[in-house]
């Protein structure tokens, strides 16, 4: 009697045992990341504390970043102005000739650097460096300030001030040395260099070329230049599938060749989770999708396709005020994508894939709750066989 007492008395702890650790297991079944609703309801949980912003990708949505991405654009920055004349600053060197119509007597004592054809005379003054004031000395002309004037205009004032002097003088005033006027190229070339600019405009890839192209591939460098306060970064690829965008360059111009192997990282219920790097011209999101093998029918969610971004606090009109960003200025985002709507495929063709992005897809409920009753008959088939056994 006690023997068939204790028998019925040990199954039934075996199998309350069982069903505290299927209780436990359910909370820790193994998943590669959350849930769409969990991701999702980042939207409706506290956003102002937050600060993360959850939006829905559609084709407006798409639309308004490619735009944004667009706009990165070096001819609508800064102009395709050319540089029409070189104005003259401090530590550039010239030098000034002057030409005496017969009989020439101003500049009859001076003999050496000079030429004489007939009475009259041409006479050619020792280069000057301009000083860091500015001024330059001619003789009889006297103190001359220079600075930001171009030669022609220079030339003209020291005419001016010879007249009633010299006998109907001529100038020509001579750039020999400049120091002033010169575009920087650094960075990711083959030789930084200081390129001196002239008057016939030289353009941002004359400037790679004179530093000896780039060490990396076209596809992998991007081009930053900076004019002042004013900096843009544009593709390498695109200044050259571009001619607008091979802009004149002006005076203190620098061109900095950025080598920047653009990926995103891809995770969850896709072909493969990995680093995927992608060419500096930029991919969708479509693509993205296709180089990653797509999403796996077996255990992906069709409508949790998402990507996470540091966006610019600007990028959108968010529906919540952003709470928190980077040190940066950006903002975290979450940008869904649902595939269960047709049209999100044409959204998907627009909406473009930012370096560093995180392209994660989330399990189906359906795969969730198979791994669930996977955790479930794992646990009650030993059990019941164990129970079966005693009985």
């Amino acid at each position: 009697m006690l023997k068939r007492k204790i028998t019925k008395l040990y199954p039934a702890k075996l199998l309350v045992s069982s069903l505290a650790v299927l209780l436990s297991a359910c909370s820790n079944i193994p998943t590669s990341g959350p849930s769409t609703s969990a991701i999702t309801s980042q939207a409706n949980v506290n956003p102002e504390s937050r600060g993360i912003q959850v939006v829905d990708i559609n084709q407006k949505i798409a639309n308004d970043l490619l735009s944004q991405k667009q706009d990165a654009d070096f001819r609508k920055q800064f102009g395709t102005e050319a540089l029409k004349q070189k104005r003259l600053a401090a530590g550039d060197a010239i030098e000034i000739s002057v030409w005496e119509a017969p009989p020439a007597i101003l500049f009859s004592a001076i003999t050496s650097n000079s030429n004489t054809s007939g009475n009259s005379r041409i006479v050619i003054l020792p280069e000057q460096t301009i000083d860091t004031n500015g001024i330059i000395t001619v003789p009889f002309a006297g103190k001359i300030n220079v600075i930001g004037k171009p030669l022609n205009e220079l030339e003209q004032e020291i005419t001016q001030r010879l007249k009633g002097k010299a006998n109907q003088a001529q100038v020509n005033v001579r750039l020999t040395r400049n120091t002033t006027s010169y575009a920087t190229v650094i960075g990711d070339v083959n030789g930084s260099v200081r390129m001196p600019l002239t008057p016939r405009g030289e353009l941002l890839l004359d400037a790679l070329a004179a530093a000896g192209g780039t060490k990396q591939a076209i596809n992998k460098t991007v081009v930053q230049l900076t004019r002042g306060v004013q900096v843009q970064s544009m593709p390498l690829e695109q200044v050259i599938r571009d001619p607008r965008q091979n802009i004149t360059l002006q005076p203190g111009d620098v061109v900095t060749a950025l080598f920047q192997p653009f990926s995103f990282t891809v995770l969850g219920a896709t072909g493969k989770n990995d680093e995927i790097n992608f060419e500096g011209q930029g991919i969708t999101l479509a693509q993205a999708l296709g180089r990653v093998g797509g999403l796996q029918d077996s255990r992906s969610h069709a409508a949790g396709v998402f990507i996470f971004r540091f966006e610019n606090q600007n990028a959108l009109e968010w529906q919540t005020k952003p709470t928190y960003a980077t040190a940066n200025g950006k903002i975290p985002v979450i940008y869904r994508l649902d595939l269960t709507d047709p049209a999100s495929f044409f959204a998907a063709q627009s909406f473009p894939i930012e370096s560093k992005d995180l392209l994660y897809v989330s399990n189906s409920p359906v795969a969730e709750l198979q791994k669930f009753l996977n955790v479930v008959f794992s646990i009650t088939y030993p059990v019941t066989n164990t129970i079966n056994t005693f009985n």
